[in-house]
């Protein structure tokens, strides 16, 4: 046994041969299209939600638009369940052909289904059944990607030859950016700008004129999701060239493939720790800071300091493209020094730092609204007045005088404190540096009335935010970073915020890097696609990808942009912690195949 164990080592510390580097590349390949796929949704997430979610107030639609896109990630541990199983039962490879047909079908019905104005309440269901079936596919790739390479690569390669796979979520997202950029320039230079319909009527602006959007917005989004049967058919042809893995194959040509693969990683407390400590100790926190430095940052630019899509994508795809080398880089220094401190140490900064990175980040891309921001607004209320404004049904009137006072403020992206303690039945008072301005209960007014209360409190308090240097009317706001074209970023502002988004993504490929070789190393051969898909898929699916919906609801509940920074952070100390004590060290040094030579 001690042989076969040395011989084994022996063979897997030599150089890759062609044939494996090629396999590896293909299966890289396969997956930077299925993450294109998945993240299409997410790059557009404000404009799909503006299609799909029209029926919900302003802060409702945002956090539905999220919600929509955490749907995918949310039954992602159920597909690590089904195709985990199922991976370690008939193989890797077939798994592989399954996730891929999944995900490129749901892709390309997302970019021909009917918006809400045209299917009603149906139209958001099936974005979200789609949604869903996208979440179930990646569910089963990311784990037979990441094994199928770490099987193959050298045992002291084993961290960046996986990293090629890490590299393969950022590369997906850059793919989605580059086709989402190219195709918005295209559309939006060749087809003039669509009226807004809702109810069939056109949505007219003050003056009596309609209400125009870029063509991009009202349906050259589809252009992508669409297109993507075309990457549905290279992937599948990729897939195809591929072969199974040897370890897997060599199982079970001896006949140890586990029978039931789930009750033996997850049926008893010696596995099933295991999968517990990759959860909280690594899983969870790599997961909060790969979604806000990635996806967050994105969503936050966008719709909270109000930079145009085109400018934040720019700014995201250059950061990208400057930092998706730090996958490798990290993921080779952890065949060195190991996995777990270049995690831990990762969490640790983005812990510190993401506060004062995002202030920064509104400083430079917007120094007007945070110019703004250095001025104190308050709402003094009835506590019992305000509610929480999530409004899923859209059923809900938010007519209180905290209610109509709070949202107004969240859709000006002001930063302000809630003051409670005013006596009951009173009005809610906004406090803009030394200016009061009482708010009004559109609950006990109508008419004239509540037209005049209306304007009255709209005009006062819109004079009063912009005194205090709110950019009231974008257009006018000229400090704000503007991109004309994708090489349109060789001034400070621009670069300064490439620099700080480009800090970000270092931060996601230190945690993210070296956990594939990780999460390998902790599971033996017979159950690894299933011991490590659902640890992962749950940090991932729950934690992370929640992320950006829940950090964005506790910004609107709190009034201040930057609280819902604080999900993140917590979730990244509690991993430091239990990653610190719980997680083994040295596992770069472990023998992935040890126990898999000789009969069960």
């Amino acid at each position: 046994m001690a042989t076969d164990m040395t011989n084994n080592i022996r063979e897997r510390s030599r150089p890759m041969t062609q044939e494996e580097k090629k396999v590896i590349a293909a299966s890289s390949a396969g997956t930077i299209f299925e993450w294109y796929d998945f993240y299409l949704y997410g790059a557009l997430a404000a404009i799909i939600g503006a299609q799909f979610f029209t029926a919900f107030p302003e802060n409702t639609r945002n956090v539905f638009a999220l919600l929509a896109f955490a749907a995918g990630f949310i039954v992602r541990p159920f597909g690590a369940l089904v195709f985990g199983m199922l991976g370690d039962m008939i193989g890797r490879k077939y798994t592989f052909l399954m996730t891929i047909v999944i995900m490129g079908v749901s892709t390309f019905l997302v970019g021909v289904l009917p918006n809400y104005e045209s299917w009603g309440v149906a139209a958001p269901i099936i974005l979200i059944l789609l949604r869903m079936a996208q979440g179930l596919a990646l569910g089963g790739e990311y784990g037979g990607a990441a094994i199928y390479v770490a099987e193959h690569a050298p045992a002291n390669q084993r961290g960046y030859f996986t990293a090629f796979i890490q590299t393969t979520a950022t590369l997906g997202l850059l793919l989605s950016l580059i086709v989402i950029l190219s195709v918005q320039g295209y559309v939006n230079g060749n087809y003039p700008d669509v009226p807004l319909m809702k109810d069939g009527v056109a949505v007219l602006l003050a003056d009596g004129k309609p209400t125009m959007v870029k063509a991009f917005n009202a349906w050259g989004w589809r252009v992508p999701f669409i297109g993507s049967i075309f990457l549905l058919a290279i992937s599948l042809y990729i897939r195809l060239q591929m072969n199974e893995s040897p370890a897997f194959k060599k199982m079970k040509e001896e006949g140890r493939t586990s029978k039931a693969p789930l009750s033996e990683a997850f049926g008893n407390w010696k596995n099933g720790k295991i999968a517990l400590i990759a959860l909280l100790g690594l899983v969870a926190g790599q997961a909060v800071v790969w979604y806000t430095g990635q996806f967050y940052a994105l969503f936050f630019m966008q719709n909270v300091i109000k930079i145009d899509s085109f400018t934040a994508n720019v700014m995201v795809a250059w950061s990208l493209i400057l930092g998706t080398g730090g996958f490798l880089f990290f993921g080779a220094l952890s065949d060195r020094i190991g996995r777990k401190p270049i995690i831990l140490v990762g969490c640790l900064l983005a812990a510190v730092t993401f506060l004062p990175v995002f202030n920064l980040l509104t400083k430079t891309a917007n120094p007007a609204i945070h110019a703004a921001h250095q001025t104190p607004v308050s709402v003094k209320v009835f506590a019992e007045d305000c509610s929480f404004q999530f409004n899923p049904t859209g059923t809900v009137k938010f007519s209180s005088s905290c209610d109509i006072a709070k949202a107004q403020l969240a859709r000006t992206s002001v930063n302000y404190s809630t003051i409670e303690g005013a006596a009951p039945g009173t009005l809610a008072v906004v406090k803009v540096g030394d200016t009061e301005i009482q708010s009004y209960d559109a609950g006990k007014l109508t008419g004239d009335e509540l037209k005049k209360a209306k304007a009255t409190f709209d005009g006062a308090l819109n004079a009063a935010l912009k005194k205090a240097g709110y950019p009231m009317v974008a257009a006018d706001n000229t400090t704000i970073a503007k991109a004309q074209h994708f090489f349109d970023i060789f001034n400070a502002q621009k670069i300064t915020i490439i620099v700080i988004l480009t800090y970000l993504v270092l931060l996601v490929t230190m945690v993210y890097g070296p956990i594939a070789a990780m999460l390998v190393e902790m599971f033996p051969t017979r159950i690894r696609y299933s011991g490590l898909s659902l640890p992962y898929h749950i940090g991932n699916g729950w934690f992370g990808g929640l992320m950006p919906a829940t950090a964005f609801a506790i910004s609107a509940q709190t009034g201040n942009i930057y609280s819902g920074l604080w999900y993140a952070i917590v979730i990244a100390v509690m991993t430091v912690v239990i990653g610190t004590i719980f997680v083994p060290n040295g596992t770069h040094k472990k023998d992935i195949f040890e126990g898999d030579t000789g009969k069960k």
